[in-house]
Protein backbone atom coordinates (compact mmCIF):
# COMPACT_ATOMS: atom_id res chain seq x y z
CA UNK A 1 0.00 0.00 0.00
CA UNK A 2 1.18 3.58 -0.76
CA UNK A 3 0.80 6.05 1.89
CA UNK A 4 -1.98 7.32 0.56
CA UNK A 5 -3.71 4.24 0.07
CA UNK A 6 -3.21 3.59 3.87
CA UNK A 7 -4.43 7.10 4.98
CA UNK A 8 -7.60 5.93 2.51
CA UNK A 9 -8.24 3.14 4.48
CA UNK A 10 -7.79 4.32 8.01
CA UNK A 11 -10.19 6.65 7.10
CA UNK A 12 -13.00 4.00 5.32
CA UNK A 13 -12.74 1.69 8.39
CA UNK A 14 -13.10 4.08 10.64
CA UNK A 15 -16.01 5.69 9.27
CA UNK A 16 -17.47 2.21 9.05
CA UNK A 17 -17.07 1.28 13.10
CA UNK A 18 -17.85 4.64 14.13
CA UNK A 19 -20.15 6.58 11.74
CA UNK A 20 -21.36 8.78 14.72
CA UNK A 21 -19.13 10.17 17.15
CA UNK A 22 -20.17 11.27 20.59
CA UNK A 23 -17.97 14.08 22.42
CA UNK A 24 -16.80 11.83 25.35
CA UNK A 25 -16.59 14.45 27.98
CA UNK A 26 -20.08 15.55 29.64
CA UNK A 27 -20.87 19.17 29.21
CA UNK A 28 -23.58 21.77 29.07
CA UNK A 29 -21.67 25.03 27.48
CA UNK A 30 -18.24 26.00 26.11
CA UNK A 31 -17.20 27.13 29.74
CA UNK A 32 -18.35 23.32 31.31
CA UNK A 33 -16.19 21.62 28.27
CA UNK A 34 -13.30 23.73 29.02
CA UNK A 35 -13.03 22.83 32.17
CA UNK A 36 -13.91 19.09 31.56
CA UNK A 37 -11.54 18.99 28.92
CA UNK A 38 -8.65 20.48 31.23
CA UNK A 39 -9.58 17.96 33.83
CA UNK A 40 -8.94 15.28 31.83
CA UNK A 41 -5.31 15.53 31.64
CA UNK A 42 -3.72 11.88 33.28
CA UNK A 43 -7.51 11.38 33.91
CA UNK A 44 -9.76 9.07 32.27
CA UNK A 45 -12.71 10.79 30.83
CA UNK A 46 -14.65 7.84 32.45
CA UNK A 47 -13.69 9.34 35.77
CA UNK A 48 -14.09 13.16 34.92
CA UNK A 49 -17.28 12.39 34.26
CA UNK A 50 -18.05 11.54 37.42
CA UNK A 51 -16.78 14.13 39.23
CA UNK A 52 -17.66 17.14 36.85
CA UNK A 53 -21.24 17.06 37.95
CA UNK A 54 -20.71 17.78 42.00
CA UNK A 55 -18.99 20.98 40.48
CA UNK A 56 -21.17 22.41 38.09
CA UNK A 57 -23.67 21.66 40.58
CA UNK A 58 -21.82 24.22 42.65
CA UNK A 59 -20.60 26.40 40.00
CA UNK A 60 -20.73 25.51 36.19
CA UNK A 61 -20.22 29.11 34.93
CA UNK A 62 -16.78 31.56 35.76
CA UNK A 63 -19.12 33.93 37.91
CA UNK A 64 -20.19 31.29 40.21
CA UNK A 65 -16.48 29.40 40.42
CA UNK A 66 -14.90 32.46 41.49
CA UNK A 67 -17.31 32.60 44.23
CA UNK A 68 -15.47 28.97 45.52
CA UNK A 69 -12.29 29.51 46.46
CA UNK A 70 -9.54 26.85 45.26
CA UNK A 71 -9.44 24.56 48.43
CA UNK A 72 -13.29 23.76 47.40
CA UNK A 73 -12.70 23.44 43.86
CA UNK A 74 -9.76 21.26 44.88
CA UNK A 75 -11.47 18.83 46.97
CA UNK A 76 -14.55 18.11 44.13
CA UNK A 77 -11.90 17.38 41.84
CA UNK A 78 -9.69 15.25 43.25
CA UNK A 79 -10.34 12.00 41.90
CA UNK A 80 -9.24 13.22 38.68
CA UNK A 81 -5.51 14.27 40.16
CA UNK A 82 -3.29 16.82 40.09
CA UNK A 83 -5.69 18.61 42.30
CA UNK A 84 -3.63 21.55 43.44
CA UNK A 85 -2.45 22.67 39.77
CA UNK A 86 -5.69 22.10 38.32
CA UNK A 87 -7.76 23.77 41.08
CA UNK A 88 -5.89 27.28 40.49
CA UNK A 89 -5.94 26.90 36.82
CA UNK A 90 -10.15 26.85 36.74
CA UNK A 91 -10.32 29.36 38.94
CA UNK A 92 -7.39 31.68 37.48
CA UNK A 93 -9.06 31.23 33.87
CA UNK A 94 -12.47 31.64 35.26
CA UNK A 95 -11.05 34.76 36.76
CA UNK A 96 -9.52 36.18 33.08
CA UNK A 97 -12.73 34.99 31.55
CA UNK A 98 -14.78 37.08 33.39
CA UNK A 99 -12.27 39.84 33.67
CA UNK A 100 -11.38 40.07 29.66
CA UNK A 101 -14.14 38.17 28.21
CA UNK A 102 -17.34 39.31 29.77
CA UNK A 103 -17.48 35.68 31.18
CA UNK A 104 -17.12 34.07 27.61
CA UNK A 105 -14.71 31.32 26.53
CA UNK A 106 -13.19 32.83 23.28
CA UNK A 107 -13.09 30.97 19.94
CA UNK A 108 -8.97 31.64 19.65
CA UNK A 109 -6.92 28.93 20.00
CA UNK A 110 -4.14 31.62 20.93
CA UNK A 111 -6.15 33.40 23.25
CA UNK A 112 -7.82 29.78 24.83
CA UNK A 113 -3.72 28.72 25.47
CA UNK A 114 -2.91 31.96 27.45
CA UNK A 115 -5.72 30.70 29.64
CA UNK A 116 -3.76 29.01 32.90
CA UNK A 117 -3.76 25.04 32.66
CA UNK A 118 -4.52 25.33 29.25
CA UNK A 119 -2.30 24.09 26.61
CA UNK A 120 -2.12 23.54 23.01
CA UNK A 121 -4.29 20.21 23.15
CA UNK A 122 -6.57 21.43 25.24
CA UNK A 123 -7.31 24.33 23.25
CA UNK A 124 -7.19 22.43 20.18
CA UNK A 125 -10.17 20.29 21.74
CA UNK A 126 -12.14 23.10 22.67
CA UNK A 127 -11.60 25.19 19.16
CA UNK A 128 -12.61 21.38 17.68
CA UNK A 129 -15.76 20.17 20.03
CA UNK A 130 -17.32 23.45 21.27
CA UNK A 131 -16.52 25.74 18.15
CA UNK A 132 -16.34 23.26 14.83
CA UNK A 133 -13.25 24.84 14.17
CA UNK A 134 -10.90 22.19 12.31
CA UNK A 135 -8.12 21.10 14.44
CA UNK A 136 -6.33 17.99 15.54
CA UNK A 137 -5.75 17.42 19.02
CA UNK A 138 -2.65 14.61 20.06
CA UNK A 139 -3.84 12.77 22.87
CA UNK A 140 -1.58 9.25 23.61
CA UNK A 141 -4.13 7.37 21.69
CA UNK A 142 -3.52 9.33 18.50
CA UNK A 143 0.30 9.47 18.77
CA UNK A 144 0.16 5.88 19.85
CA UNK A 145 -1.40 4.92 16.35
CA UNK A 146 0.11 7.64 14.09
CA UNK A 147 2.90 5.77 15.00
CA UNK A 148 1.68 2.27 14.91
CA UNK A 149 0.44 3.09 11.48
CA UNK A 150 3.37 4.40 10.65
CA UNK A 151 2.24 7.92 9.21
CA UNK A 152 4.31 9.60 11.68
CA UNK A 153 7.63 8.80 13.16
CA UNK A 154 6.33 9.38 16.36
CA UNK A 155 9.40 11.82 18.00
CA UNK A 156 6.99 14.24 19.50
CA UNK A 157 3.04 15.18 19.54
CA UNK A 158 3.81 18.20 17.73
CA UNK A 159 5.00 16.32 15.10
CA UNK A 160 2.28 13.88 14.63
CA UNK A 161 -0.27 16.66 15.10
CA UNK A 162 1.79 17.96 11.62
CA UNK A 163 2.03 14.61 10.32
CA UNK A 164 -1.79 14.10 11.00
CA UNK A 165 -3.20 17.78 9.52
CA UNK A 166 -0.79 17.07 6.87
CA UNK A 167 -1.97 13.22 5.78
CA UNK A 168 -5.93 13.35 6.67
CA UNK A 169 -8.44 16.35 4.51
CA UNK A 170 -9.22 19.21 6.53
CA UNK A 171 -12.77 19.06 6.65
CA UNK A 172 -12.53 15.32 8.82
CA UNK A 173 -10.00 16.24 11.07
CA UNK A 174 -12.67 16.85 13.97
CA UNK A 175 -14.52 13.66 13.47
CA UNK A 176 -11.41 11.75 12.83
CA UNK A 177 -9.74 12.24 15.69
CA UNK A 178 -12.25 11.13 18.20
CA UNK A 179 -12.66 7.89 15.42
CA UNK A 180 -9.22 7.06 16.04
CA UNK A 181 -9.10 7.61 20.43
CA UNK A 182 -12.20 5.18 20.00
CA UNK A 183 -10.49 2.75 18.08
CA UNK A 184 -7.03 3.22 20.26
CA UNK A 185 -9.38 2.46 23.20
CA UNK A 186 -11.39 -0.70 21.66
CA UNK A 187 -8.60 -2.22 19.67
CA UNK A 188 -5.23 -0.80 20.03
CA UNK A 189 -4.35 -0.58 23.76
CA UNK A 190 -1.21 0.57 24.79
CA UNK A 191 -1.15 -2.67 27.06
CA UNK A 192 -1.10 -5.76 25.24
CA UNK A 193 -2.38 -5.11 22.37
CA UNK A 194 -3.67 -8.16 20.51
CA UNK A 195 -3.61 -9.43 17.08
CA UNK A 196 -7.34 -11.03 17.07
CA UNK A 197 -8.31 -7.05 17.86
CA UNK A 198 -6.14 -4.74 15.91
CA UNK A 199 -6.61 -5.51 12.47
CA UNK A 200 -5.51 -1.83 10.90
CA UNK A 201 -2.24 -2.05 12.52
CA UNK A 202 -1.66 -5.59 11.55
CA UNK A 203 -2.83 -4.51 8.07
CA UNK A 204 -0.61 -1.04 7.29
CA UNK A 205 1.43 -0.92 10.97
CA UNK A 206 5.00 -1.14 11.03
CA UNK A 207 6.95 -4.19 11.47
CA UNK A 208 8.43 -3.69 14.28
CA UNK A 209 4.39 -2.57 15.63
CA UNK A 210 3.19 -5.98 14.37
CA UNK A 211 5.66 -8.02 15.61
CA UNK A 212 4.57 -6.72 19.25
CA UNK A 213 1.19 -7.93 18.73
CA UNK A 214 0.48 -11.01 20.56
Amino acid sequence: MTKQEKVQYVIDELERLYPTVPIPLDHTSDYTLLVAVLLSAQCTDVRVNKVTPFLYEKADNPFDMVKLDVEEIRQIIRPCGLSPKKSKAIYGLSEILIEKYDGIVPADIDLLEELPGVGHKTASVVMSQAFGVPAFPVDTHIHRLMYRWNLTNGKNVTQTEKDAKRLFPKEIWNKLHLQIIFYGREYSPARSPKKELDYITLKIGRKSEIEKLK
